[in-house]
């Protein structure tokens, strides 16, 4: 699990994490492992500033590393380290010995082959991490900068790698099937719950629900899951597909985990020795690897002790369908562009710089635009931001303004896809004009007594067109009944 140092920048952390989002989310279904590489080596020196990364892949015989990615300074595959020895050079001996390496002074560094071409092309930062999926070497990633990594880039990467990891391992398995088209008829392949039963050997697996292809991504995280259950001694798993997710259900003995990661030299153990915190806190490390991907895909995983404390609950939920809710934010105005993008990014949305793909909009819903320029209005549905009185284009189904936080415009994008957040046409507000007077002055925050005071009525008349108000927007309380009525351009 990555933990951070509490004087990390926070925002700076939260918009490197971000980033990550959109290259793991970019990765989903990608089964080219050069292709995948490529990707990341070039986020690398485009998103976070690299002067240039590689990726290294183990070969088949397990006895050197193939150089697949290069982006930056350096882009050719060739070269002194196309192809490195296992334990050779400062790559060989992260993949052999899996333990990252991460340097600011480059140049000072005695494993270095050539220290004058570190201080030559003004090398600082270097950040080695291996690909590893359990005890086996997949790659190894390193990334170089002209500066000093800052401890935020080191914890992103960190995670990045996992992700990385997972999407290369199932791209590389899937390259290793013989294709269907080499023989007259396609090979058998197992289901995914016959793959882990296979692993989970000791443990009866349940199936429930009709089993059904799923994405490479979502199979791999299920078998890894199997893996990392039977490490833990699990004593009972159920695998459920139901009409949107697939949910992997699990019990590990706390005491037996704990053990195994104390080390087989220590004594036997008695279960009235481990802490429920303790053994909670073992099962939980072995989850945090697929935890971030599991996130990134829109799924979730939950760990919480059973039996008072001697053993573990697992629960792993996975949409069976990934959709992807792709944003792009084309503002007039410089700093409405910046402050909606990064809100957009607040609210876990997928941000596109350019235009949005073909793809995306004619095969997804999912595609939304927010402008406060009409020329950009058009075929994808757009939310108009509101900055001062002039009116809104009719073809507008929504706006937003400068109130707006990240969880309303989540909530506003979702009903924007879901076709329920139309906004009317003139005339067609259900507030009468006098609702509408006391809703605008209740959305500029003041109190009924103002209220009254500026309208020249009374305040029980006022809580009279409020309480009207609420009940036309079905609202529960005045907050959202001020952001109902701004949604739906009633006020």
């Amino acid at each position: 699990m990555v933990q951070v140092h509490p004087l990390l920048d926070a925002a700076r952390l939260l918009h490197d994490l971000q980033q990550v989002n959109e290259i793991a989310q970019s990765l989903s279904g990608q089964l080219n492992p050069a292709h995948i590489a490529h990707q990341v080596t070039d986020a690398l020196v485009d998103r976070f500033g690299c002067t240039f990364a590689r990726i290294w892949l183990v070969e088949p015989n397990q006895t050197s590393l193939r150089l697949v990615a290069s982006s930056g300074l350096y882009t050719h595959l060739d070269g002194s380290f196309a192809q490195v020895p296992m334990g050779a050079y400062k790559v060989g001996k992260i993949a052999q010995n899996r333990v990252p390496f991460l340097s600011n002074q480059l140049a000072e560094e005695a494993w270095v082959k050539d220290r004058q071409w570190a201080i030559d092309n003004q090398i600082q930062g270097f950040a080695g991490y291996p690909l590893a999926v359990g005890e086996r070497t997949v790659g190894v990633l390193a990334s170089f900068s002209h500066a000093p990594f800052a401890p935020e880039f080191l914890e992103v990467l960190q995670v990045l790698c996992m992700t990385l990891t997972v999407a290369l391992d199932a791209a590389l398995q899937a390259a290793s099937e013989p294709s269907p088209q080499t023989f007259n008829a396609p090979p058998h392949r197992s289901s995914l719950s016959d793959r882990m039963a296979q692993i989970l050997a000791t443990t009866q697996l349940t199936l429930v629900g009709t089993e059904r292809p799923l994405r490479p991504v979502l199979d791999h995280i299920l078998l890894q899951s199997a893996e990392t259950l039977r490490r833990l001694d699990c004593s009972y798993c159920r695998l459920t597909y139901t009409r949107c997710s697939v949910v992997l259900e699990a019990i590990a003995i706390a005491h037996s985990a704990l053990a195994k990661n104390r080390g087989s030299l220590l004594e036997p153990m008695h279960t009235n020795e481990i802490s429920p915190c303790e053994g909670l806190a073992v099962v939980r490390s072995h989850w945090a690897d697929l935890k971030h991907l599991v996130t990134c895909l829109g799924g979730s995983q939950q760990t919480q002790p059973v039996m008072q404390g001697k053993a573990c609950q697992i629960s792993l939920v996975l949409p069976s369908e990934l959709q992807q809710i792709a944003i792009q934010v084309k503002c007039r105005h410089a700093p409405l562009q910046k402050g909606f993008t990064q809100l957009a990014y607040q609210a876990g949305l997928i941000v596109y710089d350019t235009d949005l793909p073909a793809a995306v909009v004619i095969d997804s819903p999912a595609a939304v635009l927010i402008t406060d320029d009409p020329s950009h209005l058009g075929t994808t549905p757009a939310i108009w931001v509101r900055y001062d009185q002039s009116p809104v284009p009719e073809q507008a189904v929504a706006t937003v303004d400068l109130s707006t936080n990240p969880d309303q415009l989540r909530q506003l994008v979702d009903q924007v896809i879901q076709g329920k957040a139309i906004a009317p046409g003139p005339g067609e507000s259900l507030l009468s004009g006098r609702e509408q007077q006391v809703m605008r002055l209740l959305a500029e925050g003041k109190r009924d007594r103002n209220i009254a005071e500026e309208l020249y009525i009374s305040e029980s008349t006022v809580k009279f067109h409020i309480n009207n108000s609420l009940t036309k927007l079905k609202a529960k309380n005045r907050y959202q009944g001020v952001y109902q009525a701004t949604l739906r351009r009633w006020i």
